[in-house]
């Protein structure tokens, strides 16, 4: 199934005791429509304040239920914040996570005065002009397959830093700034730490050569702090045509599409 939802109010994707988490939310309504219990297994876990655009997420249940008794039945038991965009029965060797060729997100950085009524939790607001045409040069330095050691949470637990960055763009929709970036896998806050460089690089803290010496160095030590989880949306995830796995809603993707030069 394919899902959206906003992170703001959630301590991250993973069930945790004590703490709200869209994993213990989805499995709980997914439990109710089929009476029975069910774990679900997604494409990509988010963090606190994360959000969720194109999440992809299969589980297994003896259940029979229509793709639309699936979808209808619970989005009447998530909360708000969580919706169920599609449902639909997959081969038993599909797997959420590991059949994934890509995943990509996006980071939305509202770059404007005043803060947002409207976007508040989910754009990054940078009050100070950014120079997106500066951070696009930069982000061309990072694409390959590198050690992202630079870019990892310290806490971090992949057995390898080594990602396939397939690529990085930037580009500026009015007052908007957008991020995008596509890999294989990331690391754990890798997404958010490429963010903040950018960002320093499009504030003039640094010059955009800056991002190679950062990647280079393989020390998170000299990179730029981690940018705040607002603006991130986990935002679609690419599987081999034959399983036909939907892209993000329609409704989505066309909020910030990257223009033809992007």
């Amino acid at each position: 199934m394919g899902l959206e939802y906003d992170g703001s109010g959630f301590a991250g994707w993973q069930t945790q005791a004590g703490v709200p988490s869209v994993q213990a939310a989805l499995e709980a309504a997914l439990s109710t429509v089929a009476d029975e219990p069910v774990s679900v297994i997604i494409a990509g876990r988010t963090d606190a304040g994360v959000h969720g655009a194109g999440q992809v997420a299969h589980f297994d249940t003896t259940a029979v239920r229509s793709a639309r008794g699936w979808t209808l039945g619970a989005n009447a038991h998530l909360p708000d914040t969580v919706s169920v965009c599609w449902a639909r029965v997959v081969p038993r060797h599909f797997h959420a996570r590991y059949s994934a060729e890509s995943r990509t997100y996006r980071y939305f950085i509202l770059n404007r005065l005043g803060r947002s009524a409207l976007n508040a939790g989910r754009m990054t607001l940078i009050h100070k002009p950014l120079d997106a045409a500066a951070m696009a040069r930069a982000a061309q330095f990072l694409p390959g397959e590198h050690d992202f050691s630079a870019f990892r949470a310290a806490e971090c637990q992949a057995r390898s830093p080594v990602r396939r960055l397939h690529c990085l763009n930037v580009w500026r929709e009015g007052e908007g700034v957008v991020i995008e970036a596509t890999a294989n896998a990331f690391l754990h806050h890798m997404v958010r730490n490429l963010a903040g460089l950018l960002i320093a690089v499009g504030l003039g803290k640094a010059r955009p050569e800056w991002a190679r010496e950062v990647l280079e160095s393989r020390d998170r030590r000299q990179a730029a702090p981690t940018a705040p989880p607002d603006g991130l949306y986990f935002w679609q995830v690419r599987y081999p045509a034959a399983f036909a796995i939907p892209g993000p809603p329609a409704a989505v993707s066309a909020i910030m599409t990257p223009p033809p030069s992007a």
